[in-house]
């Protein structure tokens, strides 16, 4: 099934299900059993490697979050927060035939403006792509990598 296919991304053994034809994981972070599309597939793996590499609480990690922008609902695929609460890291998911393109950054950059979240990636679970966003000069920057939660002190303030 192409929905499984390999990612750019540390594997990671999920505990997977077949039930009535469609495919389901458990999701660690919401606690339940949620239906395996592509986009789903990459943000499972993107949760995962920010916990087992990049060394992120499990526990500051949200999923799915709600927003309304222009009197709109959207949702943003995961959003991390440090121990006080505030929003440190914000990553939108594409499935891995959706290609990273200015239309995605533009996505991004629109439901920033509701959470002024100062480290943005964004993943297709083939490229990811990390910027970090000065508020005060605004502008952005992009990164080579993706900061540790451990070893990047202003990320925990």
């Amino acid at each position: 099934m192409d929905q499984l296919q390999p990612l750019n991304l540390p594997p990671f053994p999920f505990k997977i299900s077949d039930g009535n034809g469609q495919l389901t994981l458990f999701d660690e972070i919401r606690k339940k059993h949620i239906i395996i599309t592509p986009e789903e597939w990459v943000r499972q793996h993107f949760v995962q490697y920010l916990i087992n590499q990049k060394k992120y609480p499990r526990s500051l990690i949200k999923l799915e979050g709600g927003l309304r922008l222009n009197g709109m609902p959207k949702r943003t695929d995961i959003v991390v927060f440090n121990p006080s609460g505030k929003k440190i890291l914000m990553v939108e998911c594409k499935a891995p035939s959706v290609s990273i393109n200015q239309k995605v950054f533009d996505q991004v950059a629109r439901y920033n403006i509701t959470h002024k979240i100062g480290l943005l990636a964004v993943s297709n679970g083939l490229e990811h792509y990390y910027c970090t966003i000065d508020f005060n000069k605004q502008n952005y920057q992009f990164i080579e990598e993706l900061p540790d939660y451990t070893g990047s002190a202003n990320l925990r303030q």
